[in-house]
């Protein structure tokens, strides 16, 4: 059936990458909102971070109908196997982006000039790894631009705050999806296709730990500037906990355990978007 193979292609059988731009974006949002977002706000952007990271999705995969194939895991997307044509791909591509614009009518004049940038990011990221040994620096920017749009849709402009969360999200996103590289590191190395995991080499777990100690200090910068106390600390701490799980799960270095270890970056956005949710609520558990 061919909704089946649409279905595949919007990686809607497979949620991490939308719940990885969600907790961020929400999180963006709660402290935008001192922890009372507007409802219509959450609908937004829970509805546009799963429609965009599909067409996100789709994009990438008509960039790399060519190699696809020529990966392992890769091999059996819809575009490499050809259940699913380039015309299609294009049409569900503009047809996802369509559904996006529909969402930025209730939104702001500002936040619609941020979804035009991140919009071009996101089609420019696929193409990347053709020209960049750092497409994960590309994607880290897709994959964040969500934060200052959360922000200017709660309040109507820019501060500093939400670029130090950008900022900081940055560094985490390069971090785990070399993680992810990792997985396909030998097939891209055959097939000429650059990667953060190929540009780090041996050196890989060391900078990916160094970029998570970043993560945790910028996480930490953003408390401090917001004046938050041991609830969101307690949710860095997780993030903590979770990033030295991380570790353990690589230093096997096999391709399962890198997956499982990026795949895991899932709980580190809910722990500090659960912290955020706690101090924003004002609990007096401490």
């Amino acid at each position: 059936m061919q909704l089946a193979e649409y279905v595949k292609l919007m990686r809607i059988d497979k949620p991490i990458g939308s719940l990885l731009l969600l907790w961020p974006t929400l999180t963006s949002l709660w402290i935008a909102s001192d922890g009372t977002p507007k409802i219509n706000l959450i609908v937004i952007f829970v509805l546009g971070t799963f429609i965009m990271r599909s067409a996100g999705c789709v994009i990438n995969d008509y960039a790399d109908r060519n190699f696809d194939g020529l990966v392992e895991r890769t091999r059996t997307r819809p575009l490499a196997t050809g259940t699913v044509s380039s015309r299609e791909a294009l049409i569900l591509f503009i047809s996802l982006c369509a559904c996006g614009a529909i969402l930025l009518l209730f939104l702001n004049n500002l936040t619609r000039i941020l979804a035009l940038f991140a919009l071009f990011v996101a089609t420019l990221y696929p193409f990347a790894k053709r020209w960049t040994q750092l497409p994960q620096g590309i994607l880290g920017i897709a994959f964040s631009w969500g934060i200052p749009m959360a922000w200017t849709a709660s309040t109507g402009s820019l501060t500093t705050i939400p670029w130090i969360f950008f900022s900081t999200c940055l560094v985490w996103i390069i971090a785990y999806d070399t993680l992810y590289a990792m997985v396909d590191k030998e097939d891209d190395e055959l097939i000429g296709v650059k990667s953060s995991a190929l540009l780090f080499g041996e050196r890989t777990h060391f900078i990916v730990g160094f970029l998570q100690g970043i993560t945790i200090l910028g996480f930490c910068v953003l408390g401090w500037a917001l004046d938050y106390g041991s609830l969101y600390l307690l949710g860095i701490l997780g993030c903590v906990v979770l990033f030295i799980y991380q570790h353990k799960l690589i230093s096997t270095k096999n391709r399962e355990n890198y997956f499982k270890a990026f795949l895991n970056n899932n709980w580190v956005g809910l722990s500090l978007f659960a912290g955020t949710i706690m101090e924003t609520t004002n609990w007096s558990i401490f």
